[in-house]
């Protein structure tokens, strides 16, 4: 767990199959995505839905990657799919079902509306894993934690994520300062290629036709039924 950056070259390959199966990846979908007006984990960027560019950049780190929902049946894919143990409790709950069905020492979490992270960007943050940390949480250009593109340890904040829920909190970012969290800032990341597109979040439909231009990219049509 002692994996530290020596140079900004630093690859991929530095990962372990040991260390590989320490970590666990889901991919958070529980939202209502009210303001897309249709589900934004099936919206594509190429040939690809958001689910599976960002299954792809956690298949860098692990193998073991399932889809966190608060409505299961709505999904047809080959991912486990992790059904939400406190319904309607936002992010925080869906956090909390991740968090209880992980039993590797470490759970990356994701939310599916950031499209594009990257492969690269998950190994940076394993890197920064230790048995001193509960949380490695990057920190956006505005200063802003992001905490659903975070690496969080269920034994450190399992239990405190309940407690939240119980006193009625919703916001991830609570956790994290509730936790012993390793912050990433931004200059740590920015020698990565795509930096800048990290966190994107793309909610909307504008945000969402932002997000075909950067990627070169027609915008698909947004269809419910697809």
């Amino acid at each position: 767990m002692g994996w530290r950056l020596k140079r900004p070259g630093w690859q991929l390959q530095r990962l372990s199959v040991s260390f590989m199966s320490d970590i666990e990846g889901f991919i958070l979908t529980g939202g209502a995505s009210s303001r897309m007006g249709t589900d934004k984990a099936r919206l594509l960027l190429g040939a690809q839905t958001f689910i599976e560019r960002i299954h792809g950049a956690l298949s860098s780190i692990t193998p073991d990657i399932s889809v966190v929902s608060a409505r299961p049946e709505r999904f047809d894919l080959s991912l486990p799919v992790v059904a939400d143990i406190h319904r309607d409790c936002g992010a925080l709950g869906g956090l909390h079902a991740a968090l209880s069905a992980c039993r590797a020492p470490w759970a990356v979490i994701v939310s599916c509306d950031l499209p594009f992270v990257t492969g690269e960007l998950f190994a940076r943050l394993v890197a920064l894993c230790n048995e001193e940390t509960d949380a490695v949480a990057p920190l956006q250009a505005d200063g802003r934690p992001q905490p659903l593109c975070t690496l969080y340890s269920p034994a450190g904040c399992l239990e405190r994520v309940e407690r939240l829920l119980q006193e009625g909190e919703r916001r991830p970012r609570v956790l994290l300062r509730q936790v012993r969290t390793r912050w990433v800032a931004p200059t740590e990341l920015s020698d990565l290629r795509d930096a800048e597109l990290f966190f994107m979040n793309v909610n909307t439909p504008e945000d969402y036709r932002r997000a075909c231009e950067r990627a070169g990219e027609k915008v698909e049509t947004m269809n419910e039924e697809r």
